[in-house]
Parts: structure tokens; C-alpha cells; sequence
């Protein structure tokens, strides 16, 4: 549910009917571009950016059968809501989820700031033996780097880090259609863990 500080665009992007939720805060913007398609992103994006104090931009889609629309395809003009993300966040954290059969336990960083992915690693480390934070780009599939210029983690003014999260870490009920998705605590903690060291070692003045 929304916040009663967010608000909420309905538009059209590559001819899907999508519904963008914005809750203003601080330089660090949390994002979730799949939330219909990728279970549990959405929740923890709004889990961060409620004990972070983040911006926070999730997407959604209408129905029951959401098209997966290409994370570049979505960095449009014309949504008022991105325009305000990133003129707000000064780096982002862009939540996906991935379905490697042959990595179940990976949480692949990818984005264009290295830097910001090895800090927020330095939170999910947390998660270790369960889950395993990789940095690597070269032990990221292509496709999960998330380096294209136009894909919207990379926009704000110092880039930003993409989290790809594996089924386990992104829901508790993956098999239950009509419950909502629950991510796991000790994921959503590690996350804030990451954010906040983000925040403190990326935006905090010079000399601190």
C-alpha cells in the first residue's frame, strides 16, 4: 500500500500500462522497475526506503500476466516520477530478481559504481553462508550487469549499484499466488545495513 507521502502516476511505457509509486526522501533512491514481474523487489524497496529514509520508486503493472519491459526501455521522458527520482537521489539502488538456476544462492551487484556495489556487498555479507554477494562483473551473466547507459540505475548523478536477488532472498511464500510476498527479514536487514553504509561512505562531505 502506499504511504501517505507517496504518490502515485498511472502511464503507458513501450505501450504497457504501468503504475509508478514515488515516496520522496533522501539521496540515496531505492528502485524496483519489475515489481509485478519480480517478486518481493517491490516490498523491499519500500522496506529500505522506510527505514533508510530513500527515495523510492516502484513500478507496477495492472493484471495478472505483467510484460517484462527491458530496464533501459523504461528510462522515458515523459514519467513526471522518474524526472523527480532523479532529481532527488544523487546514487541508487536498483532492486531485481533473477531465476539462475545455477546460481540460487547469488546475489549478483551489478550497475556502473563499483564502489557503491562492493559497499552495499559489504551489508549482505551479512547473509553469508546462505547467500554469497558477488562483485565480479566477469562472474555476473551479461544480461544481470546492468550497465547499459540508459538503464535507469545508472542516471542519477553518481550511478548507482543493481542488486540481483535470487527467489529465496526476494520471498518467504514463492509458490502462493494469493499471498503477497514476504522477503525474508535477515535479507531486508542486510539491505539496510548496505544502504546506510552507502549513504555514509558515498555522501557524507569530504574529511568526515
Amino acid at each position: 500500500m502506499p504511504t501517505p507521502t507517496s504518490r502515485t502516476e498511472h502511464l503507458e511505457i513501450a505501450g504497457v500500462p504501468m503504475r509508478a509509486e514515488l515516496t520522496p526522501g533522501g539521496p540515496v533512491g531505492v528502485l524496483a522497475l519489475h515489481a509485478s514481474n519480480e517478486g518481493g523487489t517491490g516490498q523491499l524497496a519500500r522496506a529500505l526506503a522506510e527505514s533508510t529514509g530513500a527515495t523510492c520508486l516502484v513500478f507496477t503493472q495492472p493484471g495478472s500476466s505483467p510484460v517484462h519491459v527491458p530496464s533501459p526501455a523504461m528510462a522515458v521522458a515523459h514519467c513526471r516520477a522518474l524526472r523527480e527520482f532523479l532529481a532527488r537521489a544523487e546514487i541508487t539502488v536498483s532492486l531485481h530478481g533473477h531465476l539462475r538456476p545455477a546460481a540460487p544462492r547469488s546475489l549478483f551487484l551489478g550497475g556502473a559504481n563499483r564502489a557503491a556495489a562492493h559497499w552495499i556487498a559489504a551489508g549482505l555479507s551479512a547473509l553469508r553462508p546462505e547467500f554469497d554477494p558477488v562483485t565480479d562483473l566477469g562472474a555476473i551473466p551479461r544480461a544481470l550487469r546492468g550497465l547499459h547507459p540508459r538503464n535507469p540505475v545508472n542516471l542519477a548523478r553518481r550511478g548507482g549499484v543493481q542488486v540481483e536477488l535470487p527467489l529465496a532472498a526476494r520471498t518467504m511464500t514463492p509458490d502462493d499466488r494469493d499471498t503477497p510476498d514476504t522477503p525474508p527479514p535477515a535479507v531486508a536487514d542486510a539491505l539496510v545495513a548496505g544502504v546506510r553504509l552507502l549513504a555514509d561512505r558515498a555522501l557524507s562531505p569530504p574529511g568526515r
